[in-house]
C-alpha cells in the first residue's frame, strides 16, 4: 500500500484556492492521507514555500505528534480542531497556526507544499515556539514515510 495524501480543497499541480491565501482566507486546508507504513505511531504536517525570497524558504505551517489513529484534518482547522496532543509549531509569521500564502507583489509564481509525514514516534520533541526548522530537524530523523500535495500562488498586486 501506498502512503497517500489527498485534499478536498488543493489539488497537486493546482493553483492554491483563496481559502488559503492569507489575504482572502487564511483556512488551512482539508487533509486527508492513507496508507501508512507499519510502525506508524503519530503524524505530523507541513506547509512549506521553498520560493520565499529569505533564503531559506518560509513555513506556513507546521503540525506533529497527531495520534496514530487520524487521518485527516478539516478545512479551516483551528488550535481547538486540532486532534488531542497535537502541536502546532511557530511558522515564519511568528504565531502557531496556519498562515496563508502572501507573496509579495510581482514576485511569481511561488509553490506551497504540504506534506504529511508518517512517524515512528508517538511524540516528537516540539513544542508551540519551536520553528520549522526545528520540527524539521525532529521529522528528518523519524519519517517512516511522507506525501505532498503542491500547489501554486502568484500574487500580482490585482
Amino acid at each position: 500500500m501506498t502512503f497517500t495524501l489527498t485534499s478536498n480543497d488543493i489539488t497537486d499541480g493546482g493553483v492554491l484556492p483563496d481559502a488559503q491565501v492569507q489575504a482572502k482566507g487564511n483556512a488551512s486546508p482539508h487533509l486527508k492521507w492513507s496508507g501508512a507504513p507499519e510502525g506508524t505511531k503519530s503524524y505530523a504536517v507541513t506547509c512549506y514555500d521553498p520560493d520565499a525570497p529569505t533564503g531559506s524558504g518560509f513555513w506556513h505551517w507546521t503540525v506533529a505528534n497527531i495520534p496514530a489513529d487520524v487521518t485527516e484534518l478539516k478545512t479551516g482547522a483551528s488550535p481547538n480542531d486540532m486532534p488531542r496532543g497535537a502541536v502546532e509549531g511557530r511558522t515564519d509569521y511568528g504565531h502557531p497556526g496556519f498562515g496563508g500564502a502572501a507573496p509579495p507583489p510581482g514576485h511569481g509564481p511561488h509553490r506551497y507544499i504540504f506534506t504529511v509525514f508518517a512517524v515512528d514516534k508517538e511524540r516528537l520533541d516540539v513544542v508551540a515556539d519551536n520553528s520549522g526548522a526545528v520540527f524539521g530537524f525532529n521529522l528528518h530523523f523519524h519519517t517512516l514515510a511522507k506525501s505532498t500535495i503542491t500547489a501554486t500562488y502568484e500574487n500580482t498586486g490585482g
